[in-house]
């Protein structure tokens, strides 16, 4: 069966019996290996993210794990602050080695007092003998020990003050970048959105790397203000050039399951197929999360239980991801509600009970689903019909609008228009003819 005519198998029993994948996406989370994927401060922030979700779902195990390896990671870092918060989280419960470490911060704490008066005499040097590229130095500089000491804004305030001393291409990409990463931190996505727009007038200065991150951002931006189709948008745009090297941002696992699932929920059939399917440089992200590869590949095939139960077995460790947690749930419904429209798609009407059993649903909870869709217009936008559900014998009838009928409406519209053109010639004609001049009184 070619792709384009799987749609008509509409999602009932899988067409080859052997066509059972095993669905690995059910385990939960390695967070040794997640944690893996990424570096820098979203390592700790994601750690302690998950450790506060598992603690609201008494899943004491896995939040201790998280601590635990936050605790690790913050201490190869200067951020004390953010270490004593971990301490008070872990609360002794791992023990007299995850315990308060005063003797660390004080040192570390002693360091930034020596570091930051350093940066302070030097900057104040640079100032007094006017060298820009020295200033907008001492500047990334203050930006940098301020981020590594957890002073987010101080570090946004240090890095974009470093504007008025870039004298190149490139240093005003650096700082655009090093904005981008504060703001991403600290959840301020329209100064992302503002920085990468700012970047990418600097066009001559962007290695394929750089736009492969600022299409990153930009994605990231668009999720958070919900608007899906502008993130999937991005997150397909985002080329292999990226590989590992924003992970201080974003994984390349990241990129597909926000880029597939924001696609799914956003995306006409023609779209998914041209954008996302036979997209290779997507395919090379699909690859490294196998679920998103085949729900995806499921619900273009109209496989609908197979892609809702890939989607129900993501779920409970999308909800752990930072970025997407807020999304999930109107992702999800999204792509449901597509997939419920799609499948009516051909038919004049449709038995409620094979429905159903596609979508592995009770029939009236279908109803109540397919109800909210009529309701709202949406199965009216997808197809030229009016929708009307029979209650009693279990059935969705499509009535289609009387084509025979508009088009005599339309023949009679267009004759109409016809004739009061001619008309008005006519008389543009004769006016013509007789020297006809309107005089306008003054």
């Amino acid at each position: 069966m070619e792709p384009d005519d799987e749609i008509y198998a509409n999602g009932g029993a899988d067409s080859s019996e052997n066509r059972s994948r095993p669905i690995i996406s059910s385990e939960q989370l390695d967070i040794e290996a997640y944690a893996g994927l990424y570096s820098g401060r979203t390592k700790i922030t994601r750690l302690l993210f998950i450790a506060d979700r598992c603690g609201q779902n008494n899943n004491t195990a896995m939040q201790m794990e998280a601590l635990r390896m936050a605790y690790e990671e913050i201490k190869k870092g200067e951020n004390t602050q953010l270490f004593r918060d971990v301490v008070q989280k872990i609360d002794g419960r791992l023990g007299n080695n995850y315990g308060m470490d005063s003797v660390w911060c004080e040192m570390v704490d002693r360091r930034a007092d020596q570091r930051k008066e350093k940066l302070e005499n030097e900057l104040n040097a640079y100032r007094t003998n006017l060298i820009k590229e020295s200033i907008r130095m001492g500047y990334n500089d203050f930006g940098d020990y301020y981020y590594a000491h957890g002073a987010l804004a101080d570090a946004f305030k240090s890095y974009v003050r470093t504007r008025d001393y870039c004298t190149t291409s490139k240093h005003v990409i650096h700082m655009c970048m090093s904005a981008i990463l504060v703001s991403i931190e600290m959840g301020q996505f329209t100064h992302v959105t503002s920085y990468v727009s700012k970047a990418e007038q600097t066009a001559e200065a962007l290695d394929p790397s750089t736009v492969s991150k600022l299409r990153c951002a930009a994605g990231l931006a668009h999720l958070e203000a919900k608007k899906y189709k502008l993130a999937a948008r991005k997150f397909l745009e985002v080329g292999p050039e990226l590989g590992n090297s924003y992970n201080e941002v974003i994984a390349p696992q990241d990129v597909a399951t926000y880029g597939g699932l924001c696609a799914l929920a956003s995306f006409d059939r023609t779209e998914l197929k041209n954008k996302v399917i036979d997209n290779l440089n997507f395919r090379n992200f699909l690859e490294l999360v196998p679920e998103v590869r085949e729900l995806i590949h499921d619900f273009y095939s109209s496989h609908y239980a197979s892609c809702l139960d890939y989607l129900g077995n993501l779920k409970a460790n999308l909800m752990l991801d930072i970025h997407l947690h807020d999304h999930v749930q109107p992702l999800y419904d999204q792509i449901r509600n597509k997939a419920l429209i799609q499948y009516t798609h051909p038919f004049v009407s449709v038995d409620l009970h094979m429905m159903a059993n596609a979508f592995k649903t009770t029939i009236a909870g279908l109803e109540k689903e397919l109800e909210a869709l009529i309701t709202d217009n949406q199965i009216q936008i997808i197809m030229p019909l009016q929708a009307r559900i029979d209650s009693h014998n279990k059935i969705l009838y499509a009535r289609h609008a009387d084509q025979r009928n508009a088009t005599f409406q339309r023949v009679l519209q267009t004759g109409r228009e016809f004739d009061r053109d001619v008309r008005a010639m006519l008389l543009r004609a004769n006016l013509v003819k007789h020297e006809y001049k309107a005089s306008r009184k003054l």
